[in-house]
């Protein structure tokens, strides 16, 4: 295993680096996994281009978008990736313990001839053969062997609960009423734009409490912004905004991420935050005294 390490002091990789690692170690790598977005920074790679460079070096790549699914927009087919997953809890907002989703490549999946009656063919890639992922029509068959459906359908391995699928098909379909991911997008590139300007332009005393840490170039970037604190602000930075309404995720031991959502975040949310982030770092600053 090979672990693709930044030396960039906000932990930041380019696709430079990602593809040099991949050069060197191409003629005894087999598998390449890599995140849409990364988790801690925020930082949104640049799946085409890798995943081209990595088929270049007939190398197979799997995404984790987790991150980046109901966030950024995703071409994965034309984009030729093999294989991709994600939860649905995050932005898709399926809520805690929701099922998760995957895309398969149909290169990788497909049945290669149809199932009969007559004479029934596995014609598929190793996988783990799950029942409901077996096809319909051979499904209660009962047999020894499994024929999946053909798609990234044919790689579930069982029936997800219900609930779940409602909650799921029940945001999606307010994603669908508002037009898609893609005016989500610019809708998202503005917000997020936005509250960065209101942190840039904080005062210079808390600006040096501190540092935006996801890349600036909004196209390397998704809703969120992961804000690295000085060392030791963090309980309390976290104690203040809860007190005050305002959720947002931590990453210890110094950073926060803060992610305006279009679906639901406005630009006025954004400036609310900034009030409270403001009131946090006053009072997580040291004692004067003494």
């Amino acid at each position: 295993m090979v672990m693709i390490e930044s030396f960039n002091q906000d932990n930041i990789l380019s696709t430079y680096d990602i593809m040099s690692v991949i050069s060197t170690h191409a003629a005894d790598t087999a598998l390449i996994l890599l995140p849409g977005i990364q988790y801690y920074t925020g930082q949104l790679l640049d799946i085409p281009v890798i995943t081209a460079f990595a088929h270049k070096h007939d190398i197979i790549i799997i995404w984790d978008l987790a991150h980046a699914v109901g966030n950024v927009p995703l071409s994965l087919h034309d984009w030729d990736v093999d294989a991709a997953a994600w939860c649905s809890y995050k932005y898709l907002n399926g809520g805690p313990g929701c099922m998760g989703g995957m895309f398969v490549h149909d290169r990788n999946s497909l049945v290669t001839k149809e199932i009969t009656d007559e004479k029934p063919e596995q014609g598929y890639r190793n996988r783990l053969a799950g029942w409901w992922g077996n096809d319909k029509k051979t499904r209660f068959r009962m047999a020894n062997k499994f024929h999946p459906v053909s798609g990234a359908a044919g790689f579930q391995l069982s029936n997800p609960s219900i609930l779940d699928i409602t909650s799921l098909s029940a945001s999606l379909e307010v994603f669908s009423e508002a037009g898609g991911i893609q005016p989500l997008r610019k809708k998202s590139l503005q917000l997020t734009a936005y509250l960065e300007t209101l942190l840039n332009g904080m005062s210079d005393e808390n600006r040096a409490l501190f540092r935006i840490i996801t890349p600036s170039d909004p196209g390397q970037r998704g809703a969120q912004l992961s804000i690295l604190l000085a060392e030791g602000l963090l309980e309390t930075v976290m104690r203040e905004l809860e007190a005050r309404a305002v959720i947002v995720d931590e990453r210890k031991p110094d950073v926060i991420r803060v992610a305006p959502a279009p679906l639901y975040n406005t630009f006025e949310d954004c400036a609310k935050f900034i009030e409270a982030f403001s009131t946090a770092l006053e009072a997580g600053k040291p004692s004067q005294s003494g």
